[in-house]
């Protein structure tokens, strides 16, 4: 949780327009709400020196230094972050060869840029671009990698926050070494720019959690959208644990905006101590509901979103069970802060268009679930960056929440797994695989290392889905269940349902 430059000033930045940002945040209450980094994007930079190679800034914009900055940024109780690129230029001085960021990447320079900016200067956090390694065709994973091992051998080391930023989902390899990374395009000031970016993350909950979150990019409240559109922006990226970064200009903020952003229920599932990023639950109609445990693992609280992405008003009527949640329920509207009474079979509400409705459900039991999606597997091999070599997650209209997961297969690691399988009591139980293919395929059902080999599925195309069901059994509390082939493409996977025997 922080404020970030670039939304609002770009490489257009200075000494004095920081130093008023990290005294608005504190002045203004973001500090006391949870809000405590500072970031300096693109613009800082002087020039690279000829002998040493060793980064300068620039002395006019900061004249007391960045040094200085940093101290300045942290005696208010705050943590300063700072910007480079993986290549040999920043992004914005591919646009604009003049600018002195030409020089400002890391590449060439990865040991002696980290201890200036760790070590020297003081910063905690680095965003790491990619326009530069894009331009020079590197190997994002090795080029990431070595800059995160040049950090680890600062006297800061696990101290530094390092942020991925590659437009795109990149692998799973990230957890390895950020905290975060993008899922996305940058985000602009404009309602079909968040409707992307949400897109984007819907299928990633997966890739979420202990400490290393998918990146929804800064937070465009604040700089003159509709409320409607305010309170879906921030809502979405509480529910599925983006960071919160502040992108508009602290001191001229609007006052509803701020109210919006100091929410403290919404940052509460936002820095919930379980970092779980919401799924979605259910695609019907043109909306979504998303949920996510909170307080504790499979308990009786929840956080639901109910999401209008469209231009009309949408009913839901959400049967709770697909909550996994039993009895009566009390509702609470995070965003209004009012309690919404209690109730039980159904949560229905209609929506307006662009609006969200994000509630926390507290239930008289949790139900174990019986239906799990494909889209809510985790997929090894998957990366958005390119999804032609193994399993991605793909549209679907004719199937269970109109997504399904394909290209599973053709060797052992491209499988898809469900580490989150839970039974109450343990047992024995059907399991209900529904799938598409357009020819016969074989694959495997893996549940706690027992691995079931089908042959000969074969559904007729794939619009049209079939089932097979195969007995398994589950240990009382969490279990897993994997899907793949080793040998060869396995069917796309729609969903499973578990029938207790």
């Amino acid at each position: 949780m922080g404020w970030s430059s670039w939304n609002t000033f770009g490489v257009n930045i200075n000494e004095d327009i920081i130093k008023a940002q990290a005294d608005a945040m504190v002045e203004l209450g973001f500090k006391e709400a949870g809000y405590s980094y500072i970031n300096i994007d693109d613009g800082f930079f002087g020039w690279r020196d000829s002998v040493t190679g060793k980064m300068t800034y620039d002395a006019k914009l900061f004249p007391s230094g960045m040094r200085a900055m940093a101290d300045y940024i942290h005696s208010k109780g705050l943590k300063a972050g700072i910007y480079s690129d993986a290549g040999v230029s920043s992004c914005h001085s591919i646009s604009d060869p003049t600018c002195p960021g030409v020089q400002g990447g890391l590449y060439g320079y990865d040991l002696l840029d980290a201890k200036l900016y760790f070590d020297e200067w003081d910063f905690d956090f680095i965003k790491i671009d990619y326009c530069g390694g894009s331009q020079l065709g590197l190997d994002e994973k090795k080029r990431y990698r070595e800059i995160y091992e040049a950090i680890r051998q600062t006297d800061k080391n696990e101290r530094v926050s390092m942020n991925i930023c590659r437009w795109d989902f990149p692998g799973t390899w990230a957890k390895e070494i950020a905290a975060s990374w993008r899922i996305s395009g940058d985000i602009r000031l404009d309602w079909n720019s968040i409707k992307y970016v949400i897109e984007k993350n819907m299928y990633l909950s997966a890739y979420a959690g202990e400490g290393h979150y998918n990146d929804m990019d800064m937070l465009e409240i604040g700089r003159g959208l509709p409320l409607n559109e305010e309170e879906v922006h921030f809502g979405m990226w509480c529910i599925m644990s983006s960071p919160l970064l502040i992108g508009c200009d602290m001191t001229t903020i609007p006052e509803s905006s701020k109210k919006l952003m100091q929410n403290e229920e919404l940052i509460a599932i936002n820095q919930d101590c379980l970092g779980l990023q919401a799924y979605v639950a259910l695609h019907e109609n043109e909306g979504y509901v998303f949920v996510k445990d909170i307080e504790t693992l499979h308990g009786t609280t929840r956080a639901v979103a109910l999401y209008n992405p469209t231009d009309t008003v949408c009913a839901f009527n959400v049967p709770l069970e697909r909550l996994e949640l039993g009895g009566q329920v009390k509702v609470r509207d995070l965003i209004a802060r009012q309690d919404c009474g209690a109730v039980s079979g159904n949560l229905a509400y209609t929506l307006p268009a662009r609006s969200i409705k994000v509630l926390r459900l507290d239930a008289e039991k949790r139900l174990d679930a019986t239906l799990y999606e494909a889209e809510w597997a985790y997929l090894p091999c998957f990366s958005a960056i390119d999804i032609r070599k193994f399993a991605r997650y793909d549209y679907a209209g004719t199937l269970s929440g109109k997504a399904k997961v394909g290209f599973l297969g053709a060797q052992p690691e491209n499988y898809a797994e469900w580490k989150n399988v839970y039974s109450s009591d343990g047992g024995n139980y059907d399991l209900v695989l529904t799938y598409v293919s357009e020819r016969k395929r074989s694959m495997y059902i893996d549940v706690n290392g027992v691995r079931t080999n089908l042959k000969n599925l074969d559904s007729g195309s794939f619009d049209t889905p079939a089932d097979v069901t195969v007995s398994v059994s589950l240990k009382p509390g969490y279990n897993t269940v994997r899907m793949g082939c080793d040998y060869n493409w396995a069917p796309d996977i729609d969903k499973f349902v578990l029938k207790k025997k």
